[in-house]
């Protein structure tokens, strides 16, 4: 293994809301210190359907899975098999989709909520959620402060070489409020204030870190279809390689062997799309 990355992921965060309510990203991108683009998500823009695809590299006509109701054990060579096949360690704090689509299937709570299984060839070290009972009135998500601690507490503990933390907080808001509305904005000012301090705790550990989501939501809080305000989204690196111009409109199909080039795994021939990153 060449390097350490971190995916940040935050759900449903469509590019306007990147742009004009993230200060922080915004600032270090003005000061050098990080690199942003606008990415689009593949179709249907459904947050299952998107997981699948960012780490498989693959589109959903392709994996099979076409929405939320439609979780299984994917086929596809993905970023945890093809890190662990290089050596390397891997960990999660996510939905248990992810835990679903890369682990084992159908999700066990008891089993399957927390996990460190060295022997893997996916997932070594797993902390998931479900977010049973949640509706238009009730989120059921976790403090996203205690997710970021729990990634940094795994990359700590394990050394891991690759981590995802994925956040359901803010498109769970947009269902449930849409985005234009002092709601919204207090939530995003309130992620990311708890996001930056780790941002610098991870970049002082060694990791590369991208922050990205996995689409975006229209004002009334709907995705999944064709338009850009339901697919695109901003994409933010902190790191030493450099990417394309700020301009360029990038593929989520793009991220899965852009983060396997970065930590020097080879890139499996089921992901045809170009890194947008440099090897390391």
């Amino acid at each position: 293994m060449q390097g350490k990355l971190l995916l940040i992921l935050l759900d449903g965060v469509p590019w306007q809301n990147w742009t004009r309510l993230f200060g922080n990203l915004e600032g270090w991108v003005a000061a050098g210190e990080a690199q942003r683009w606008k990415m689009r998500s593949v179709l249907p823009s459904i947050s299952a359907a998107c997981y699948a695809s960012i780490h498989t590299g693959v589109s959903p006509q392709q994996h099979g899975c076409t929405g939320n109701g439609n979780v299984f054990r994917l086929g596809q060579p993905d970023i945890f098999s093809e890190v662990r096949r290089a050596g390397g360690v891997t960990g999660a704090v996510a939905h248990s989709f992810w835990s679903e689509f890369f682990n084992r299937a159908p999700f066990d709570m008891v089993r399957d909520i927390e996990y460190d299984e060295p022997g893997s060839d996916s997932i070594n070290h797993g902390r998931f959620h479900t977010m049973t009972g949640a509706d238009g009135a009730n989120q059921m998500t976790p403090s996203d402060v205690d997710l970021f601690a729990t990634l940094t507490m795994l990359c700590a503990r394990f050394g891991l070489h690759y981590g995802i933390l994925h956040s359901c907080t803010l498109d769970s808001m947009g269902h449930r409020f849409g985005h234009d509305c002092s709601e919204m904005e207090h939530a995003c000012h309130v992620m990311e204030e708890m996001l930056a301090p780790f941002v610098h705790k991870w970049r002082d550990m060694g990791y590369e870190i991208i922050v990205t989501a996995d689409h975006g939501q229209t004002a009334r809080g709907h995705h999944g279809g064709h338009e850009e305000a339901q697919q695109d989204f901003a994409l933010y690196y902190f790191g030493p390689a450099r990417g394309p111009e700020p301009d360029v409109l990038l593929d989520q199909l793009a991220l899965a062997p852009t983060i396997l080039a970065r930590l020097g795994v080879p890139i499996p021939a089921s992901m045809k799309a170009a890194p947008f990153l440099p090897p390391a």
